[in-house]
């Protein structure tokens, strides 16, 4: 295409570059895609913060390779794309074009491990090629590899989903965390056994209300909780998360850890909570986390997907109450369509426009991540082609 691209780069931690690029050429059963809107994610907030090891412990380990663009939650429109990009490229069997709005799965697997053959809904592959705005270098060709730049590059082995007419880019930019939220399908899979898992009426706490709590307070109330619980540190998100359906907020600032026990204990006579999910982020809050639920309640965690430590348990008060700890890395990679259907016919229901609280252009992208880190913020965006 011969023209310059920009792009956010992190060169390290703390540290972002607006930098120019080269526009790569086109390849075989590849896209280029340029980029109307992204979102900052809990993640970008750690890498920038140099925590930067993801999927510790397995085969796909890794550190950040700086420099990267990161940005992983993002809306785009194709601009080029080949005849086998066009077929092989789309999730849902939707043949692409240029002109097209979509949405990406950060992650690119192998389709042959163990994993990817025997549990296709979730991307835990073992040999993952890369996961775009992570762990792909932006030194590497093409370059393009995260959605904090004005184009991105589509690798073949990438799935894209075709964003519906009629719902708003930001919301669009929300799809992948929605997907996250299917750690409560996950948890309904263990209802066959009595009293456990998720069942209609349930109680469930959401240890945070930032994007990733106020996700999962949507899609719990959609799937019949009964009181939902939010925990927070901020009293502007969690007006957001009574918005949005939770029955009962308390500010961990201005309440200590056995109040807050006492009055999830008082919510549910005495027993405590069946469901307990931790969208903070952060180890230091599952110990108490583990304390809300009643026996054999079930503690979700989608959260502390980066490592950022350890944290003190009792592991004797796990087996004397019979809890259930679920870890669920990532998201379903297959509900992208369904997600974004679901928030477009829910318009109405849900203060969507609530989520998103500031924009920047790509030149503040720095800052972008800064203020999605205080109290006074709920989904940050970050728009490519915003006048400064």
């Amino acid at each position: 295409m011969g023209e310059k691209v920009k792009a956010a780069v992190t060169v390290g931690s703390g540290k972002i570059e607006i930098r120019e690029f080269d526009m790569p050429a086109l390849g075989k059963g590849a896209a280029i895609c340029k980029v109307l809107m992204a979102g900052v994610c809990g993640t970008d907030k750690h890498t920038y913060s140099g925590e930067t090891v993801q999927y510790k412990g397995t085969p796909d380990e890794f550190s950040i390779p700086f420099p990267i663009i990161q940005g992983h939650e993002l809306v785009m429109e194709i601009v080029a794309i080949d005849e086998e990009g066009a077929q092989n490229l789309s999730y849902d069997g939707d043949h692409l074009k240029v002109g097209d709005r979509v949405t990406i799965c950060p992650d690119v697997v192998c389709g042959k491990c163990w994993y990817c053959k025997n549990m296709p809904s979730y991307p835990w592959c073992e040999k993952a090629q890369f996961h775009y705005g992570h762990n792909r270098s932006c030194d590497t060709d093409n370059h393009l590899y995260g959605g904090f730049s004005q184009y991105m590059y589509i690798e073949p082995g990438a799935r894209l989903y075709k964003v519906p007419d009629g719902l708003p880019n930001d919301l669009a930019c929300f799809t992948e965390v929605m997907c996250v939220t299917y750690t409560l399908e996950k948890a309904r899979e263990f209802s066959g056994f009595s009293l456990e898992g998720f069942n209609f009426g349930d109680t469930v706490v959401l240890q945070g209300s930032g994007p990733l709590g106020i996700a999962h307070i949507a899609m719990a109330r959609m799937m019949g909780a009964g009181k939902i619980i939010a925990t927070d540190i901020s009293d502007y998100k969690l007006e957001i998360a009574k918005a949005f359906g939770a029955d009962v907020v308390l500010n961990v600032e201005k309440t200590t850890p056995e109040e807050r026990i006492a009055r999830i204990k008082a919510e549910t006579n005495g027993r405590g909570a069946d469901i307990v999910v931790e969208c903070v982020g952060r180890p230091e809050v599952f110990p108490e986390g583990l304390k809300y639920l009643r026996k054999a309640g079930m503690y979700i965690e989608p959260g502390n997907f980066v490592d950022c430590g350890s944290a003190n348990v009792n592991v004797h008060e796990i087996c004397a109450n019979n809890l259930r700890i679920i870890g669920m890395n990532n998201h379903t990679h297959t509900k992208y369509k369904t997600v974004m259907e679901m928030m477009l016919r829910t318009k109405n229901q849900f203060p969507w426009d609530k989520l998103f609280s500031h924009r920047y252009p790509l030149k503040d992208t720095e800052q972008a991540i800064k203020t999605s880190m205080t109290k006074e913020s709920m989904k940050v965006l970050v728009d490519p082609w915003m006048e400064a």
